[in-house]
């Protein structure tokens, strides 16, 4: 009797075991699910048009907080540097172009820090046009990760400075001055 009550009860417990296994599991699942899984990204459904005309992505354009960014083209694929206007960070993008359209993704890096949390990526999208008084700016949007939207990101295009990539540095050893980037660059 006594060893058919233990043999019951052990069994219980296996089940019961099974059972928390397995809700922990769903649990995780749907918690995964809802701090932005990959079904959860979001794309801007935008459609293309034609670049104004005598216009280009290769230029210099300004975000009071995202500084300058430098922007070349060539055939579909552009990319991209900045560092930010109080010099804590730097980024790079690529992508590619259709028309006015430029989908990409981006990464940014805090200077003087190499560990992972310093590091932020997602993928964004401009469209490019030619605003009041003639001068080209782009409206975009950036997100975190998989997301395309997100956080609005509009700069303004600089009229007559060419883009100097290699003069934004990347991550510099603390106190080496990460340089001053302005319009024309230091």
């Amino acid at each position: 009797m006594i060893r058919g009550r233990f043999s019951c009860r052990l069994r219980s417990m296996r089940i019961l075991r099974a059972l928390s296994v397995a809700s922990f599991v769903a649990i995780a699942a749907l918690s995964t699910l809802g701090c932005g899984a990959a079904g959860d990204a979001k794309t801007a459904n935008i459609t293309p048009g034609n670049m104004p005309d005598g216009e280009s992505w290769t230029g210099v354009y300004y975000h009071p907080v995202y500084g300058y960014m430098h922007i070349v083209e060539q055939d579909t694929n552009v990319i991209g540097k900045w560092k930010r206007t109080d010099q804590s960070h730097w980024g790079q993008l690529s992508g590619t172009k259709q028309g006015n359209v430029l989908h990409f993704t981006w990464t940014e890096h805090i200077y003087c820090r190499s560990d992972p949390s310093s590091i932020s990526k997602g993928r964004g999208v401009f469209v490019y046009k030619v605003g009041k008084e003639g001068i080209a700016e782009t409206d975009g949007q950036f997100g975190l990760d998989d997301s395309e939207v997100g956080g609005d990101w509009h700069m303004v295009k600089q009229q007559r400075q060419a883009p100097e990539l290699n003069n934004i540095p990347g991550n510099v050893p603390c106190g080496a001055g990460g340089g001053g980037v302005g319009g024309a660059l230091d």
